[in-house]
Parts: C-alpha cells; structure tokens; sequence
C-alpha cells in the first residue's frame, strides 16, 4: 500500500471523529498554540533583520505596527497548517497534544481562526505600510498553507526544499516595509534561510522518521532512505557555507559578519560531514540544535552590525549595492 492510500486511509477516521465533536472549551492558550509561536518568532526576527537593514529610516511606531502584522500573518499560516495536518499530527508524538488532535479546539475554528488572522494581516499591512509588503505576506500564507500544507508535504520528498521558500520571505517583506521595493540584499537573506531549511529539517526528520513513516509524509528519509537523506544534508550544508558569506563578500555586512559567517558555515558543514560519516541520531540531533543557532546568531551579528553602523567596515570589496 501506498504512503498516500495509507494516509488517507489514516486521515479519513480523524477528520470524522473531530467534525462531529462538541464545541471546544479551548482557552487563549490553545490558541497561541495553533499560531505556532516558536515559528512565528523566528519570522518575526527575521522579519526584523531585513527592515532593520533595509536603507532608510522608518518610524519606529510603523516598523512596529509591521512586525505586529506579520507575526499575526504567520501566525494564520501556522493555525491554517494545523487545521489541515490534524490527521498527521494525532500519529505523531511530538504533535499529538496539539490542540485539534487533543480535542480542545474544533478544526472549524482553527479554519475560521487562521483565516480571520490571515485576512487581517494582510489588509492591515497594506493599508497602513506598502501594497507590496503586503501582497509578499499574502503570497507567503498562501504557499505555506496551501503549496506546501496541501500539496507538497503529502506528496513529495522535496516538500521541504520548496516548501522551504515560505519561511524565507520574512526578511523579504521586512524590507518591504521599511523600503515600499526588493533589494538584493534582502534576496541575500532570502538565500541563507532557503538553503539553512533543508539541512535543519532534515536533521530533524532523521531522528523522527518512524514517525513520519506511521503517519504517511513522504519525507526524505522515508521515500529515499537515511544515508541518501545524509548526503543530501551535507550537499545543501556545503552550498549553505558561501552563501551565508556573501552579504559581507559583497559588501552589506561588516567584518564580523564576515567571521561569524566563516566560522558558522564551517561548522555546519563539519556537523554535516559528521552525520554522513557515523549516521546516529546523537549526530542529527547536534545538526539540528547547531542550525538554529547558526540562523539565529548570524541575524543577531548583522542587527548589532548595522544598530552600531559597522556594516561597512571590514568588507572585501567594498558596498556593491548603492
């Protein structure tokens, strides 16, 4: 039998159990839960980074009325992914106390919760701050709701390289914000959390894929097998590397940008290295905690560059973007 049939097969008894069940006595913390705040604050923060780096100045009471937006804006994502994986999540264990599984928030709310957060984000982004950020918002939901929720994640072992684009967007429409246009080095930004995503998620899907197999996602490992999936980690750690570089290559991040960048970039690739020659989960585990530290450290360097005014001390060849 097929991952998919199994799916459905699996999806099918769920969704009934909970379409016919009491109105929820859910509280504002299953809620906040459906928003997925752990998420949501990394697009928050990298949200921030690219309106901080942004050229310009913005009023700080706009910068922040933007940031409220589009937190709430993944915040929708996160409750409108939640609605539509109850079935996967009530399999999985480290999903299974999530509020629609557990019974304490019907999957009618969640839908009307995600899209009442959703719509308000985005009217009121465009509204008070730029059309453009506010359509990249809009497009963001949507991919990760639908294009990733709906289609790639059940479908194919490349749901996380494409699906992935989602949650680079953030520095994206940060810089909207602040600029009303797209500049490269937002694209920049763009660039390391695509191709950060890969390696730290399926750091995370090796230690998990029991799961992931019971529950019928397609993930790399289940479809390809572990030691593909390892190879496949260190590929996208190896091309990570450079590109995490370039803003300080090309003269958008100061020295110790650059260094920061370096020494991250090497010791992804060296975790990499590491998981694909002694495949443990000890050794994914370490991949996965290290990631996130790489993401976030190397967002804090390039806000404390440009809060102190260094971004253009120490760089190579000098500011390429005027």
């Amino acid at each position: 039998m097929s991952l998919i049939s199994e799916t459905a097969e699996l999806a099918s008894p769920l969704r009934r159990e909970i379409s016919y069940a009491e109105p929820s006595m859910a509280g504002a913390g299953d809620y906040l839960a459906l928003m997925k705040p752990r998420v949501m604050s990394l697009v928050v923060f990298t949200a921030f980074a690219g309106l901080v780096v942004a050229p310009g100045h913005m009023h700080p009471v706009l910068a922040f009325f933007s940031l409220v937006c589009i937190a709430v804006g993944a915040g929708a994502a996160g409750a409108l992914n939640m609605w539509y994986d109850a079935d996967i999540d009530a399999v999985m264990t480290r999903t299974a106390d999530r509020p629609i599984p557990a019974g304490r928030v019907r999957p009618g709310e969640a839908l009307a919760f995600g899209m009442v957060l959703a719509g308000f984000s985005v009217v009121f982004l465009g509204l008070m701050i730029s059309l453009l950020a506010a359509g990249l918002l809009a497009f963001t939901i949507f991919f990760y709701a639908v294009v990733y929720t709906m289609l790639l994640k059940r479908w194919t072992p490349q749901n996380i390289v494409i699906g992935g684009a989602a949650g680079a967007f953030p520095p994206m429409i940060g810089w909207a914000a602040a600029t009303g246009g797209i500049g490269l080095e937002s694209i920049l930004l763009f660039l390391i959390i695509f191709f950060w995503t890969p390696p730290h998620f399926w750091a995370l899907s090796l230690y998990s894929v029991e799961e992931y197999r019971r529950a019928g996602v397609p993930m790399l490992p289940v479809v390809s097998g572990v030691d593909e999936t390892r190879r496949q980690i260190l590929i996208y750690s190896i091309l990570l590397a450079p590109i995490g570089v370039l803003p300080w290559l090309l003269g958008t991040a100061g020295l110790t940008y650059g260094a920061t960048a370096i020494a991250g970039g090497a010791l992804m690739v060296a975790l990499a290295w590491r998981l694909y020659r002694r495949p443990d989960k000890r050794a994914a585990k370490l991949l996965f905690t290290v990631s996130i530290a790489y993401l976030f450290v190397l967002f804090a360097v390039l806000l404390i560059e440009h809060g102190l005014g260094l971004q253009n001390f120490g760089t190579p060849f000098g500011r390429v973007f005027a």
